[in-house]
C-alpha cells in the first residue's frame, strides 16, 4: 500500500476503535499477545528478523544490531508488555478534573482518544508492539513508521498483531505499518493534516528536531536519553546500588539505559567505594562485564579509576555511546566538572563506550 492509502485506511479505522468498549480493546490486546507467542508466529517473526540482521550486518554498529535483534525471550517480553498494558485501568472516559461553578454549571475535563497516532521510530522491532498496544488501549488507531533496517521484523510483528484485532472484532487497519522507509514517508506523516491527529517521534535528536520543525500536525517532543540517576544523602544505598547496576548493565544498548549518576557529596565517601566494588570486582567475580569508571578529581580522591580528561568534554549527547569494547567492558566515565545548583553534586558518573572512544559527554 502507498503511504496515502495507509493514511486513509487508518483514518477509516479510528472511529471503530474510539467507540469500542474497554473489554473489546483489552480482548484485542490479549489476543495480540497470544498471537505473538504462537509457535508459527514466533517462527515467522524470527525468520524476518534474521533477514534484517543479515542485511544490516556490517552496515550498522554492533550496538544497533543488538537493538535490532529478536530472540524468543524478547518476543515473550513483548507479549508480556502488551498484557501489562491490557491490565491497566481504562484511560478512555476518565475524568481528569471537575469544577462546579456557583451557578450550578459543572465543567469536566475528560480523557478521550486522539484518533490516529503516527509514531516514527528507529530500528527497534519491539517498539512496534509497544506503540500498537498503547494506541489500542487508549482507543486510538496507529500508523507505525520504523527504520529501514527493521522493516521486515516490524512487518511480521504487525501481521501477527492484526490477528488479535480481527479476533476481537476491531479493524485490522487500526494498526498500520508504513511500507516506504525513505524520508518521503516521514515527511508525509509530518504533513498529513486531516489524517494524523498526533505525531510522536521516538529516536535520536535529529529525528525529533526534524519532526518538531517540520510537522504541520500536532507533535509531542520526546527526550533523547541522557538518563540520570541521583543518589541523595537520604537514599537507601543498597537499593541505589541495585538500581544503578540494573539501569546500566542489564542492557546498555537501549536508549533508557543509565548514562549519568549523580551522588550527593554528603555520602560520597561511603557510597562511591561500594559503587566501585559493585560495578567492578563483584561483576567480574560473577563472570559479568565490569564497568570502567572515569573520575573527576573529587571522585579520584576517594576511589580508583580512569581520570577524566579533556576528551571527556563534549558538545553532543550520548545517544550513540553504548558499545562493548575489545576487553568486553562497558565503559563509563565521570565528567571533569559537575554543575552545581542548590545540591552539592560530588560526582557525575556518565555511561559511555567504545563507540565514541570516550569523546562524547552529556552536557548538563
Amino acid at each position: 500500500m502507498t503511504t496515502q492509502e495507509i493514511l486513509e485506511a487508518a483514518r477509516g479505522a479510528k472511529t471503530a476503535v474510539a467507540l469500542s468498549d474497554s473489554g473489546t480493546r483489552d480482548s484485542a490486546l490479549y489476543g495480540m499477545a497470544d498471537a505473538l507467542c504462537a509457535p508459527e508466529s514466533m517462527d515467522a517473526i524470527l525468520a524476518a528478523n534474521a533477514e534484517d540482521m543479515a542485511a544490516a550486518k556490517g552496515r550498522i554498529s554492533d550496538v544497533m544490531l543488538d537493538r535490532l535483534a529478536l530472540t524468543p525471550q524478547r518476543i515473550e517480553a513483548m507479549a508480556k508488555g502488551i498484557r501489562d498494558v491490557a491490565a491497566l485501568p481504562d484511560p478512555v472516559g476518565r475524568v481528569l478534573s471537575r469544577i462546579e461553578r456557583p451557578n450550578g454549571l459543572v465543567i469536566e475535563k475528560t480523557a478521550v482518544p486522539m484518533g490516529v497516532i503516527a509514531i516514527i521510530y528507529e530500528s527497534r522491532p519491539n517498539v512496534t508492539s509497544d506503540a500498537a498496544a498503547l494506541a489500542i488501549k487508549s482507543g486510538n488507531a496507529c500508523i507505525l513508521r520504523c527504520g529501514k533496517e527493521a522493516w521486515r521484523s516490524a512487518n511480521a510483528i504487525v501481521t501477527v498483531l492484526r490477528q488479535g484485532l480481527k479476533k476481537a472484532g476491531l479493524p485490522e487497519t487500526a494498526v498500520c505499518l508504513i511500507e516506504d522507509t525513505t524520508h518521503a514517508s516521514a515527511n508525509a506523516l509530518m504533513t498529513a493534516v486531516g489524517y494524523v491527529d498526533l505525531l510522536i517521534p521516538r529516536g535520536g535528536a535529529g529525528l525529533i528536531r526534524a519532526c518538531v520543525e517540520n510537522a504541520k500536525v500536532p507533535c509531542i517532543q520526546t527526550g533523547t536519553g541522557i538518563c540520570h540517576i541521583f543518589v541523595d544523602d537520604t537514599a537507601d544505598q543498597t537499593k541505589a546500588l541495585d538500581i544503578i547496576e540494573n539501569a546500566k548493565a542489564s542492557r546498555p544498548s537501549v536508549c533508557n539505559a543509565e548514562e549519568v549518576c549523580l551522588v550527593h557529596s554528603a555520602i560520597a565517601g561511603e557510597f562511591l567505594p561500594r559503587l566501585a566494588q559493585r560495578l567492578g570486582p563483584d561483576r567480574a567475580a560473577k563472570g559479568l562485564h565490569p564497568v570502567e569508571l572515569r573520575l573527576d578529581k573529587r571522585a579520584a580522591s576517594i576511589i580508583s579509576g580512569t581520570p577524566a580528561g579533556e576528551k571527556d568534554e563534549c558538545k553532543q549527547s550520548f545517544m550513540k555511546c553504548y558499545e562493548q569494547d575489545e576487553t568486553n567492558s562497558w565503559r563509563i566515565y565521570t565528567p571533569t566538572v559537575a554543575q552545581r545548583n542548590k545540591i552539592d553534586y560530588t560526582y557525575l558518573i556518565t555511561m559511555t563506550c567504545a563507540a565514541c572512544g570516550g569523546k562524547e559527554r552529556c552536557p548538563l
